[in-house]
């Protein structure tokens, strides 16, 4: 009897740590979708417009929905990145300032 709740006992906590780990797993890839919208974001900033939405999208699966906002005094950028049923969604904010210092933005009368 005690051999049996001992094996009903390790066979149910192996469950739970791999449905957590599967589920940790999940989660990092969402958030690695999320990561490349922001990085797309930052590389197709407009000049013009104030406002930039996008979906990322590759083999027929939805990996990434973008939205840029220009401000005042720089960017917000709204990525949320799916993998399966979960979602992540990361909100940044940029100056311009830093975005020219990164290399994202050109300076005033500078060309390639």
């Amino acid at each position: 009897m005690k051999v049996l709740l001992i094996t009903a006992l390790v066979i149910f906590f192996s469950l739970i740590c791999f449905s957590q780990e599967k589920l940790e797993s999940d989660i990092d890839y969402a958030y690695q979708n999320a990561k490349k919208g922001i990085y797309w974001a930052l590389s197709n900033i407009p000049e013009k417009k104030t406002k930039l939405e996008s979906e990322l999208i590759a083999d027929d699966k939805l990996y990434a929905e973008v939205k840029l906002y220009k401000e005042v005094n720089g960017v917000k950028i709204e990525s949320t990145g799916f993998f399966h049923s979960n979602e992540v969604r990361i909100k940044i904010y940029k100056s311009f300032d830093s975005l020219e210092k990164a290399g994202y933005l050109m300076k005033k009368g500078e060309e390639e």
